[in-house]
């Protein structure tokens, strides 16, 4: 239950890893939602959609939809979440599992008062004497952090699954206990490790700011504010310490397979020469 009646809720969710945003607008639009085109141009691989059903009368609702497979409802009606959410799932690449989705997602209270827009002590406090395109930029800064902030989520439980995959092979190597894994298994987990490291490192903005912002100093700062208290870069730290660790047991694993395999190579040619020298001696004695 939000404290006060003048408090309005943002709630942002990752479900796939991109979104079709094309064919997704011309189905929200055939559902009767609203696009707006109130962003700059620079604000790229963005959908920001109005809806009608709004949970309080303070403001309206927004929904901004990320390409990168996030979402973003502001003061949106939870039956129209729902909607809204069937409806993105005929438009998404790679979908997340729905029980991790709505567990993995960020919640945030936000009002409007007097002064500058902030976000201070976990809740969003946007100024009310803004023009309503100002409004939307600041909602548009601080989706984009929220945004990150699921989508690492996502990412973090990826590794923390493949994490579980591979906890016993310390244990078995140390134990001296044969490892039950073939080197294709071990190429697989090497794919899955990188993939996971490509799309934390370069192909998100979870280590660099936006170009957008650049120039725009105070959305700039709601942004980094908002990154800062959702830890964004502690987590990504965090997250390349496991990615390093999980990559350097998996070139164990690769290497000692290799060693296996070279050794029994090693065993196979000794052999051959073996019966060679045996046929030789047979053929010199008879």
């Amino acid at each position: 239950m939000l404290e006060n009646e003048d408090m309005m809720q943002c709630v942002a969710f990752a479900t796939a890893d991109e979104f079709h945003l094309g064919t997704l607008c011309h189905d929200l639009v055939s559902s009767g939602y609203s696009e707006l085109l109130s962003l700059p141009r620079d604000a790229s691989n963005v959908l920001l959609v109005e809806a009608t059903d709004i949970s309080k009368e303070y403001d309206s609702g927004l929904i901004f939809f990320f390409r990168e497979g996030a979402v973003v409802f502001w003061n949106v009606e939870e039956k129209t979440i729902k909607h809204v959410m069937q409806i993105l799932e005929r438009h998404e690449i790679q979908p997340y599992e729905v029980a991790l989705v709505h567990w993995e997602n960020e919640e945030i209270n936000y009002s409007f008062r007097e002064g500058h827009s902030k976000l201070v002590k976990g809740e969003i406090a946007f100024n009310s004497q803004l023009e309503a395109d100002e409004v939307i930029l600041e909602k548009f800064a601080f989706s984009n952090a929220l945004c990150l902030s699921v989508k690492l989520a996502m990412w973090e439980s990826t590794l923390d699954r493949f994490v579980e995959s591979i906890q016993s092979i310390p244990e078995m190597l140390k134990a001296r206990k044969k490892v039950k894994l073939s080197h294709d298994d071990v190429m697989q987990k090497i794919g899955e490790l990188f993939a996971l490291r490509h799309r934390i490192n370069l192909s998100s903005d979870l280590l660099i700011t936006p170009d957008f912002y650049w120039d725009r100093e105070n959305l700039e700062l709601l942004y980094d504010k908002t990154c800062q208290f959702l830890s964004i870069n502690r987590r990504v730290k965090v997250i390349n310490e496991k990615l390093q660790h999980c990559t350097e047991l998996t070139d164990l694993m690769r290497n000692h397979l290799n060693e296996k395999h070279a050794l029994r190579l090693e065993w196979m040619i000794v052999i051959l020469i073996t019966i060679e020298v045996l046929f030789e001696l047979g053929r010199v004695i008879f």
